[in-house]
C-alpha cells in the first residue's frame, strides 16, 4: 500500500562516524540532505548513535526510510533493502544492527507503544571495517553512498513525496553535521594518501 503525500516521513542515518564503516548510515543520509530538497512532510536526521532517544522521532513518522550498516555476511560494501514486515522488530530475532542499543529494540518499542511507522524500509551496507577508530569509510562501503540515495529517492517517489535535486548548494548552517565532523572535513582528512 504507497503511502501518501500527507504522510509524515522520516529519512534516518544511524551509525558511529568514529568507528570506519559503522559511519555508512550517517555518512548516506548527510550526502541524501546535501544532494536533495524534500516535500515539508519529509524529515531528515542523523541518528548517529541516539539508541532509544530516537523512539520520539519514530512515534511521529508514518512511514521510515533508514541508512545503516549492517552485517547481512554478504559481500562488503552490498546493499540489501528490506521492507515492512522484512525488518525484525523484536530483540529476539538475529540481531542486523551493529549499535550498543540496536535500531531493533527502538523499533521494538515504538511497536509496544503502538506507535510504530506503518512502513519502514531499511537500505543497509555490508560493512568491511569496523576496526579502524577515527578511520574513513572503506572504498566499497563509501562507493554504496550513491546506489543508497537512489534507493531512497526512489521509496519517496513511490510514497509520493519526492526529493528533488538541489539547484544551489546547501549553506552551511542548514548541514546535519558540523564542528569538522562532516564527511568533507573529517572523511577526507582521515583517508590515506
Amino acid at each position: 500500500m504507497p503511502a501518501s503525500s500527507k504522510n509524515r516521513i522520516l529519512v534516518l542515518g544511524i551509525g558511529n562516524i568514529l568507528w570506519a564503516d559503522e559511519g555508512f548510515g550517517v555518512r548516506a543520509v548527510e550526502e541524501f540532505h546535501r544532494r536533495y530538497a524534500v516535500p515539508d512532510n519529509v524529515t531528515i536526521l542523523d541518528g548517529g548513535t541516539q539508541g532509544l532517544y530516537l523512539v520520539n522521532f519514530l512515534e511521529e513518522a508514518d512511514c521510515l526510510i533508514v541508512f545503516d550498516a549492517i552485517d547481512y555476511g554478504l559481500t562488503p560494501g552490498q546493499l540489501k533493502v528490506v521492507r515492512d514486515e522484512e525488518v525484525p522488530r523484536f530483540t529476539g530475532a538475529k540481531k542486523m544492527s551493529l549499535h550498543q542499543t540496536g535500531f531493533q529494540e527502538v523499533i521494538s518499542a515504538a511497536d509496544l507503544l503502538g506507535r510504530c511507522p506503518k512502513h519502514l524500509v531499511l537500505i543497509g551496507c555490508q560493512p568491511l571495517d569496523l576496526e579502524d577508530w577515527g578511520g574513513p569509510l572503506t572504498p566499497p562501503v563509501r562507493d554504496q553512498i550513491a546506489p543508497a540515495i537512489e534507493f531512497a529517492c526512489e521509496i519517496l517517489r513511490q510514497w509520493d513525496s519526492p526529493a528533488t535535486p538541489r539547484t544551489a548548494p546547501l549553506p552551511e548552517s542548514e548541514r546535519l553535521l558540523a564542528n569538522d565532523i562532516d564527511y568533507l572535513r573529517y572523511e577526507m582528512r582521515t583517508r590515506p594518501e
